[in-house]
């Protein structure tokens, strides 16, 4: 916690006569206190990346359906040092944390903090990383009952002195039901959860939520958290209906992702969790 904060804090608490006198004596003691992190560094030796990383803290998400998602998230805040410099300030990463922690997170305003990390740690290049599950209210195919599906999300801000970049990645549950199993057998066929991961950058505005609905379309099925029956039906058909390799799932996902607007990069893979071997199947496109 900075000094003054404490200080006012603790005058507050014990409600010192003198605590204006207090708050100064600690903040000049603080100030004759030698700052190590910024001494001279003779190896000359520049970090690439130097900061915290696997930071459990509260975050609040604003969805884009109006509503505010609480959550645990993690995160990695580093920046580079350059080679004269021995250290960074590892308390201003958690500080800065904490000034954001009640305030809703939108993919500009993580921009906004990645760009304000770096005067606050004195350096010319920085990245945010944060990792939280992300919910979206789905309602079931044919009953309409409403549940929340989860989604893993990771969005990164590569920032410099003249830019931000923003990187979406979020991993997509879908269902894959195999056309060779389809073709060959007389009844049935063998199907599986497969998970489609999109990482992405584009430099125009666009929504997590709709990006996320254009992935999970491209499966043999969506899929849902709560279903009756007559859902489950209706996803068992609808697959049935659509069967897909891994090959078949990952560049249904490419066709789509390759056209939204601003579009700079992407890298998407798709994995299927074999019901029938104790292996997936895998693929990768990057464009």
């Amino acid at each position: 916690m900075d000094t003054s904060v404490w200080s006012i804090q603790t005058c507050r608490f014990f409600k010192e006569v003198d605590c204006l006198s207090t708050m100064n004596s600690i903040i000049s003691n603080t100030q004759l206190m030698p700052d190590v992190q910024s001494s001279y560094d003779p190896r000359r030796i520049a970090i690439q990346r130097v900061g915290v990383r696997r930071v459990k803290h509260p975050m609040l998400i604003q969805a884009d359906d109006g509503t505010v998602q609480p959550t645990i998230a993690e995160w990695t805040l580093t920046v580079f040092l350059p080679e004269t410099e021995k250290g960074t300030h590892m308390s201003r990463f958690m500080a800065l944390l904490d000034t954001y922690r009640t305030t809703p997170m939108t993919m500009d305003l993580f921009k906004q903090m990645a760009a304000e990390m770096l005067p606050l740690l004195n350096a010319p290049k920085g990245d945010l990383i944060v990792s939280f599950p992300y919910f979206i209210n789905k309602k079931a195919p044919v009953s309409g009952v409403a549940s929340l599906m989860d989604y893993q999300v990771t969005w990164t801000a590569a920032a410099t002195e003249e830019a931000v970049e923003f990187e979406l990645n979020v991993v997509v549950p879908v269902m894959s039901l195999c056309p060779c199993s389809k073709a060959i057998s007389e009844y049935g066929a063998h199907n599986q959860r497969s998970h489609i991961t999109v990482q992405m950058v584009s430099n125009e505005a666009y929504s997590m939520d709709a990006v996320i609905k254009l992935i999970e379309k491209q499966g043999s099925s969506e899929l849902w958290a709560l279903l009756k029956r007559p859902d489950e039906k209706f996803v068992t058909e609808t697959s049935y209906d659509n069967p897909k390799f891994v090959e078949d799932l990952i560049r249904d996902v490419a066709s789509q992702v390759k056209q939204i607007p601003g579009i700079v990069r992407y890298r998407i893979e798709a994995e299927n969790f074999e019901s029938i071997h104790n292996h997936s199947a895998y693929a990768v496109i990057e464009g």
